[in-house]
């Protein structure tokens, strides 16, 4: 597979306030934000009580997705293309998906890209496209597609995804790794990674799935359910920020029923990093791990798809 190391980084620096210029009280109110328990106005308002300069600091949290872009549609090392297929038992019986593929001719080895709590928006179909340059066949579903698809902003996503039936949800994106596994491109080999919600789904679709994943890489999700498992048979990276107290006191739990059960795992913390670390699209973005979470990634899968 093509080994993308030493080209420039693919985490640009956001905007105008760095991460050590914005306050930890503002990265905590974000991530109310982000999580949907505020809305936008009380998370400006919030920030703006305070700190002195909350309200720019919280300006310059939202997310610039042209400005992280780090692959390009038109790229001529990959072939982009949108795909719908069945969903038995999802919110709509049919989901939509990003589907992209290395220019060779193939078979290659799968990868589900599942997106955040907010539908499939441009950092993560860019994330995708990260995926297929390094030589594997990625499928990133727009989880929003029963309700009419990503709608171009965050706020009405992280509305419409609420909204839908979180166990179809769920379903769809299980439904897409067992289509992209069968794919006429995929080797059979497949692999899943997800950031947030994202990342607690490829949790509980490594239950799911039992030995027909291959390997999963979570981006600070939240754990899966204890007694699920011992159903999983692949082996996983597991990525957490720091500053993340919801989602890593989850962790001992996980990792003791994982021991427990004989997972192959490896969990890594990267110091001084806040939730989302990954997404170079706003501040919370952290250049230097993000780069080794993603060198980590992509050599997990490497590794376990081969």
């Amino acid at each position: 597979m093509a080994d993308d190391q030493n080209r420039p980084s693919p985490f640009p620096q956001h905007g105008a306030l760095t991460q050590g210029e914005i306050d930890q009280r503002v990265f905590d109110l974000y991530d109310e934000y982000c999580h949907g328990r505020i809305d936008r106005r009380t998370f400006l308002q919030r920030a703006a009580a305070v700190t002195a300069g909350g309200m720019a600091m919280a300006q310059a949290l939202l997310p610039r997705y042209a400005q992280a872009q780090t692959v390009s549609f038109a790229d001529e090392r990959i072939k982009a293309s949108y795909a719908t297929y069945p969903s038995p038992g999802g919110n709509s019986g049919a989901m939509r998906g990003y589907l992209v593929r290395p220019a060779g001719a193939g078979p290659f080895p799968a990868v589900l890209v599942i997106h955040e709590n907010r539908g499939l928006n441009p950092y993560i179909e860019d994330v995708a496209r990260r995926l297929a340059v390094q030589g594997f066949l990625a499928l990133a579903p727009d989880g929003l597609f029963p309700a009419g698809g990503y709608p171009g902003n965050d706020d009405d996503g992280r509305a419409l995804q609420t909204g839908l039936d979180q166990a179809r949800l769920r379903t769809d994106m299980l439904n897409g790794a067992r289509w992209l596994k069968a794919h006429a491109l995929s080797s059979g080999k497949l692999g899943i990674t997800g950031f947030c919600w994202g990342g607690s789904t490829t949790n509980a679709l490594a239950v799911a799935l039992g030995p027909d994943l291959q390997a999963g890489v979570p981006f600070y999700g939240a754990a899966a359910e204890t007694a699920g498992v011992p159903s999983i048979e692949a082996p996983l990276q597991l990525h957490y920020a720091e500053h993340d107290a919801r989602i890593n006191a989850m962790w001992p739990a996980f990792e003791a029923a994982l021991k427990a059960s004989g997972v192959p795992h490896a969990m890594h913390v990267y110091p001084g990093t806040q939730h989302g670390f990954h997404n170079n699209s706003t501040p919370r973005h952290d250049e230097a791990a993000a780069r080794l979470a993603w060198e980590r990634t992509t050599a997990f899968f490497r590794h376990h798809l081969a």
